[in-house]
């Protein structure tokens, strides 16, 4: 069982909490974190989500997402859940997430690192992922269109791909 902190609109910690899953109070808010793993020559580490997920069973999707728990930091949070579902320590000390979307009963930081991994070599330590591959941003829109890879919209998943280098939504 999940214990989540809640936050009011304006994303401060409320000294208050629920169980994952339960029923969400007016005002009250919770974080996730996703992370995106790019290889240098720009490709996506996505992941396939076991068949026995509650949500989008079976589907490919981004590199790493979760909830952030009780006492969780964004970047704790972000740090967690790479390890959990990749078994991949990275270290988030002093990054801000590339962007932050709300959604209707939370926010989103969404952290873009570059990182060359051996996929054949990972060993991939949970219930969660069933495989993982790298892809190029016209294969995940092929797979969105396939209804293979969870349903972002696609100018988010073009728009990571376009800020994985920087930060903001202005050229340098």
């Amino acid at each position: 069982m999940e214990i989540l902190d809640l936050y009011d609109k304006d994303r401060q910690k409320m000294d208050e909490t629920m169980v994952r899953g339960g029923t969400y109070l007016d005002e009250r808010y919770h974080l996730v974190v996703h992370v995106c793993i790019f290889s240098k020559d720009g490709q996506m580490l996505i992941q396939k989500r076991r068949d026995s997920k509650d949500r989008w069973p079976g589907l490919w999707d981004v590199s790493v997402g979760g909830a952030a728990v009780t006492g969780d930091t964004s970047e704790t949070a972000a740090e967690r859940e790479t390890l959990e579902e990749l078994g991949v320590e990275i270290d988030l000390k002093g990054i801000r997430p590339h962007c932050s979307i709300n959604f209707e009963r939370g926010f989103d930081d969404i952290y873009l690192v570059e990182k060359e991994l051996d996929i054949a070599a990972l060993e991939l330590p949970t219930e969660e992922v069933e495989a993982v591959q790298w892809a190029e941003c016209d294969e995940i829109m092929e797979m969105i269109d396939e209804e293979t890879f969870i349903h972002y919209k696609k100018t988010f998943i073009k728009m990571l791909f376009e800020m994985r280098h920087s930060y903001g939504t202005i050229y340098d």
